[in-house]
């Protein structure tokens, strides 16, 4: 670990608003996402690091953000933590039989850079969720990107294409949810995801 590098923690509710957040951090400072890690609920931690004040700045912008999408979030900013501690932080991640993925979300070396639109639709029931996933794929020229489950019940679905069918499809989700009586967690759209973000998704 270079001691010149400091570590932030922000943990934010669910994983959809976990993703714009660390979207959001990515952009606001130079840090590098190390990786957002599981609770094994529905807190998500997004560890991020960098020079002590771009960390810092990073995680008051990603806590604004997602208070402002409702979800509850607070940091803590680490100056020069710990190789151990840095290590701890840094863990591999493990894979959990009960949701059936790992409880960490790495960046994968050489993954591919994306121009395409990611599109969020997070609800806390599958029924709803998968009802929903039919209906953009029919509405809308889209890519199925992935399915993950936190625990809770909490299932993002992820789409990618360009960002009017992204947000086509989007919005004809979040008509079905609501019109199932499901719950809608979120239902959002990262027009240019950072290429640390792209680097985390399935």
């Amino acid at each position: 670990m270079n001691n010149s590098l400091s570590l932030a923690l922000l943990e934010v509710n669910n994983l959809a608003p976990s993703f714009i957040v660390a979207d959001a951090c990515s952009k606001a400072a130079n840090v590098r996402i190390l990786g957002i890690e599981s609770t094994d609920g529905a807190a998500q931690c997004i560890k991020l690091v960098g020079p002590v004040s771009d960390v810092q700045a990073a995680a008051e912008r990603g806590a604004a953000i997602a208070k402002m999408m409702g979800s509850s979030a607070f940091y803590t900013v680490m100056a020069a933590p710990l190789e151990l501690t840095y290590n701890l932080a840094d863990s591999k991640p493990v894979f959990s039989p009960l949701l059936g993925g790992y409880d960490i979300r790495k960046p994968r070396e050489n993954a591919m850079s994306t121009t395409n639109a990611l599109g969020l639709l997070e609800t806390q029931g599958l029924v709803a969720a998968l009802h929903a996933t039919d209906d953009m794929l029919k509405a809308s020229n889209i890519t199925l990107a992935g399915k993950e489950k936190i625990g809770a019940a909490y299932v993002t679905i992820m789409i990618r294409g360009d960002v009017a069918a992204v947000q086509t499809a989007i919005e004809v989700g979040r008509q079905t949810v609501e019109r199932l009586g499901g719950k809608l967690i979120l239902a959002d759209v990262i027009a240019r995801p950072h290429a640390d973000l792209a680097a985390l998704l399935p």
